[in-house]
């Protein structure tokens, strides 16, 4: 009888649930400590630590119970799948954190970014103005949402090309 191989789609979905569940616990952790509109190197560090950590392990694990096989392919599957999971959740755990749970979350974080400019650069104030302004026009909802699935695809595409290459290991055909 010839074992079923297994498909990387179930990997994708755990590990992604999995990912999306541990980032709303990140992001109500910011949010108990009002940095949540903040962002900054350390929050982008710790993300994607935890973001590769899940895609590694998730590669792993399909690995592990495909016999210790998995093609580049599979690999770059489970871990766009594994990001686009926990994007999606992330996605909406925004939406419901800035509609309801804190409406002025981005009028906080347009703040939060007018003074950093005003601090690092040499703009004046009218030009800060100007490209907050310029800005405003994409925070809304369907642009959140845009950005957000596009970067969960990109950032999960190229986070996923190093672990694909060194976990990959083809099975030869005897």
């Amino acid at each position: 009888m010839e074992e079923t191989k297994p498909k990387t789609g179930k990997y994708a979905l755990t590990y992604g649930l999995i990912l999306g569940a541990i980032s709303v616990v990140f992001i109500f952790m910011l949010y108990s400590l009002d940095m949540h509109y903040q962002g900054g190197p350390m929050v982008m560090g710790i993300s994607l630590i935890i973001t590769i950590a899940m895609i590694v392990i998730g590669m792993m694990q399909f690995k592990k119970d495909n016999n210790g096989f998995m093609s580049f392919g599979e690999g770059l599957k489970i871990g766009v799948g594994i990001g686009l999971i926990a994007g999606i959740i992330g996605i909406i755990f925004n939406q419901i954190l800035a509609g309801v749970i804190d409406p002025e979350m981005m009028n906080k974080a347009m703040e939060y970014q007018k003074g950093m400019l005003m601090e690092t650069t040499k703009m004046t104030p009218e030009q800060i103005d100007a490209q907050m302004e310029m800005g405003k026009k994409f925070t809304t909802p369907s642009w959140q949402i845009i950005f957000g699935l596009i970067y969960s695809i990109v950032a999960s595409l190229i986070l996923s090309l190093i672990p694909a290459l060194i976990l990959k290991k083809k099975e030869t055909i005897q």
